[in-house]
């Protein structure tokens, strides 16, 4: 099996993808909003995935945080309103619980959520109002609500973006973010929620962020610091869980498929995330997981 979750091209497998995906056989796969139209379609296309690979324990991933970052839309399924426009944990719950039920429904197994970075004035809006607040008591407060009402559900959340993007000040979709905010005062605010929620549950996932921090590791990114794995996800804020990184396609991440996948698992990621790109591309990922 290899440690890769995949993406897919649209809303249904074309035969390379399908040939591909049996000889690879990857871990897991991942749905995005060009995956979904209707729930039938959902539903017929996981089994299409699943079908491909020999394993029985295939995780089906999703990102349904709310708001900007939501997959599955009206009329077929609910609104889901963005984590900064929730007021209460109460609030929180319900609407985790009432999406976990929707994901279980089609046959989604993780999603990628709760997103517990936090609301940094002057940092880039790629987290922004999908945090729950600036104040880490509140966003510790709200993840554990959604937390909870995810696996009440079902549904295996993913803590991200571990161990924290909110201070980022480019998107690192686009760019290498460098955060130098000093070790200490991340430990007193931005860790905060991350440890709470690694304390809270032994099922969750993990995603690490495509960050810097200099003042832990100043060349490389989370994601692919053994250093920042081990001695600050693992280590100090105790996760133990599996581990999966964001997506190999973004441009915080430099080299070839190959060397971004190698790099990430070397580091200490049990997974790569593959979300799009061509079947050549897939392939240079495979090599990369194929490392001795």
């Amino acid at each position: 099996m290899l440690p890769v979750i995949y993406g897919c091209e649209g809303l249904t497998l074309t035969s390379d993808e399908q040939k591909f995906f049996n000889k690879a056989q990857p871990l897991g796969f991942i749905l995005f909003e060009r995956n979904c139209e209707y729930p039938t379609q959902v539903k017929s296309l996981i089994s299409q995935l699943k079908a491909c690979v020999n394993h029985s324990e295939v995780p089906i991933l999703i990102d349904q945080e709310g708001g900007r970052v939501v997959r599955l839309k009206p009329p077929h399924w609910l609104p889901r309103p963005a984590a900064k426009t929730l007021t209460s944990a109460q609030s929180v719950y319900d609407n985790a619980l009432s999406m976990a039920h929707e994901l279980a429904e089609l046959g989604v197994t993780v999603n990628c959520a709760p997103c517990a970075d936090l609301l940094i004035d002057g940092a880039a809006d790629i987290i922004g109002d999908r945090a729950f607040s600036a104040d880490p008591a509140i966003v510790t407060d709200f993840c554990l609500a959604m937390l909870k009402g995810l696996e009440d559900g079902g549904i295996i959340p993913v803590i991200k973006h571990l161990p924290g993007h909110g201070r980022a000040p480019v998107d690192s979709h686009e760019e290498l973010p460098v955060v130098d905010t000093d070790h200490t005062t991340l430990k007193q605010t931005d860790f905060v929620p991350f440890k709470a929620l690694v304390a809270a549950s032994k099922l969750a996932w993990g995603m690490t962020a495509h960050v810097i921090y200099s003042d832990i590791d100043a060349v490389s990114v989370a994601t692919q610091s053994g250093h920042v794995i081990d001695s600050i996800i693992r280590t100090e804020l105790g996760f133990k869980g599996f581990l999966v990184s964001d997506c190999l396609t973004m441009k915080a991440l430099s080299g070839s498929f190959e060397e971004k996948a190698r790099k990430s698992l070397q580091a200490g990621c049990d997974a790569v995330l593959m979300c799009k790109g061509t079947v050549q591309e897939f392939e240079e990922v495979a090599l990369g997981c194929r490392f001795p």
